[in-house]
């Protein structure tokens, strides 16, 4: 490992070994201060004066992790009423929260109706339970724009395979019905997809919402939703953020003016302020050959980190204990009962790691896990989850315990 992949990592901030000795292994690490910079770099990068940043919490729910962007002056894109309740328990106010749920019951719309909170409208079908609930009330319209990008199928949100928004063809009946229902549409949302790196694709679905928003008379606020990426991969290039945010000021300029009125400009980054501020720190645990490759074997799996298995996606896996070594081919794995339990799962399968030479007790540390990763976790294998430590202002905390044997049983009711 050079110094280099160190510092596009950030991982001069990460005392490993230090953090495993005081927090137990496996780890995940958040550093407070990559949070703190990538939300300032997306805000100053715009001069558009009425923008608006929603930290889209179902990448990272910490309540720690919130209490960061709070304080950051962001507001809270949430997707359920159990998000709506981190939230405000992170000391959010409740005009300081989207909810945009998909498929909603009605006793989830009433949760988020009785706090406050202003819902945004994904169906017809839901609009009508909706204004049964809420009387005359301001509702978001989720608009689907025919459009989608991302960094897989599963994660593309837009265009007609998708299931999220009203088509934008049917965005004039579901305005008439909000009309006729006595709500008023307030604010037009769209999302698109996520881990988008192309600042062209932005703007092109940007354009798209636009063609639906200037239909609609009496908006505030245009909704973009999130879907900012990162690189992953050491050889990909950053989403170029000054360039967004110079074009994207002017679209909405320009919107603005032709529609007779200065909207709110809302965006809902989550993978773009999070990610790259987390590490998932794996102790090594075994290493065997076989006629394919040869694996390392770790004291964790997807049950902790699920994004390899399920999206074939790539993290960037650095040796702490042995940067210098001399590199070899590794299949990093993990220990949950399932052949597909890999940290180097690519679309088509193993892919092979160059990696300096990992030796038994060696600390790994899996970067780009500050999003999608805890928040993905699960219990499988009856296995517990591992703690979270936030690193800021030169001390590391504790912001989540490790979770124990008792945890995997507490809802017994014998």
């Amino acid at each position: 490992m050079t110094n280099k992949e160190f510092v596009r990592f950030n991982l001069k901030n990460i005392r490993c070994q230090e953090l495993v000795r005081d927090f137990g292994s496996p780890l995940y690490v958040y550093d407070a201060q990559v949070f703190k910079d990538r939300f300032n770099s997306l805000v100053n990068s715009f001069d558009y004066p009425r923008v608006n940043i929603y930290y889209a919490c179902k990448a990272n729910t910490n309540l720690s992790v919130m209490r960061v962007f709070k304080r950051l002056g962001s507001r809270v894109d949430t997707v359920s009423p159990g998000e709506i309740f981190i939230a405000l328990k992170a000391g959010f106010d409740p005009g300081e929260l989207l909810f945009t749920p998909n498929n909603p019951t009605g006793s989830e719309l009433e949760y988020a109706i009785d706090r406050d909170v202003m819902v945004t409208i994904g169906s017809i079908e839901v609009m009508k339970e909706y204004a049964k609930r809420a009387g005359k009330k301001e509702i978001f319209i989720r608009v689907n724009p025919d459009i989608g990008f991302g960094h897989h199928n599963h994660c593309i949100t837009g265009g007609p395979a998708s299931k999220f928004g009203i088509y934008f063809d049917k965005m004039d009946e579901a305005v008439s019905l909000a009309r006729q229902l006595g709500l008023h549409v307030r604010g037009l949302h769209a999302h698109i997809g996520s881990g988008i790196l192309r600042v062209d694709q932005f703007m092109e679905a940007m354009g798209m919402v636009l063609k639906s928003a200037e239909k609609i008379k009496g908006l505030d606020s245009v909704d973009f939703g999130g879907g900012i990426g990162v690189p992953y991969r050491p050889e990909e290039k950053p989403f170029d953020i000054r360039s967004f945010g110079v074009k994207s000021s002017v679209l909405m300029r320009d919107f603005s003016k032709k529609y007779g009125k200065e909207l709110e400009f809302n965006l809902e980054p989550g993978k773009y302020l999070t990610a790259e501020g987390g590490f998932l720190l794996v102790t090594a645990t075994n290493k065997k050959d076989t006629p394919a490759y040869r694996f390392v074997g770790t004291d964790s799996g997807f049950n902790h980190l699920i994004r390899p298995i399920l999206y074939g996606s790539y993290h960037h896996i650095l040796n702490c204990s042995n940067p210098d070594g001399e590199r070899e081919d590794v299949v990093v794995a993990g220990n949950i009962c399932e052949s597909g339990d890999l940290f180097t799962m690519g679309p088509g399968g193993p892919e092979p790691r160059k990696i300096p030479e990992v030796r038994i007790g060696d600390i790994l540390a899996i970067t780009n896990a500050g999003a999608y990763s805890f928040a993905m976790s699960s219990n499988y294998n009856s296995r517990p989850r591992p703690a979270e430590v936030l690193l800021e202002d030169g001390k590391a905390r504790l912001v989540r315990k490790r979770e124990t044997f008792e945890d995997l049983v507490s809802h017994d009711l014998d």
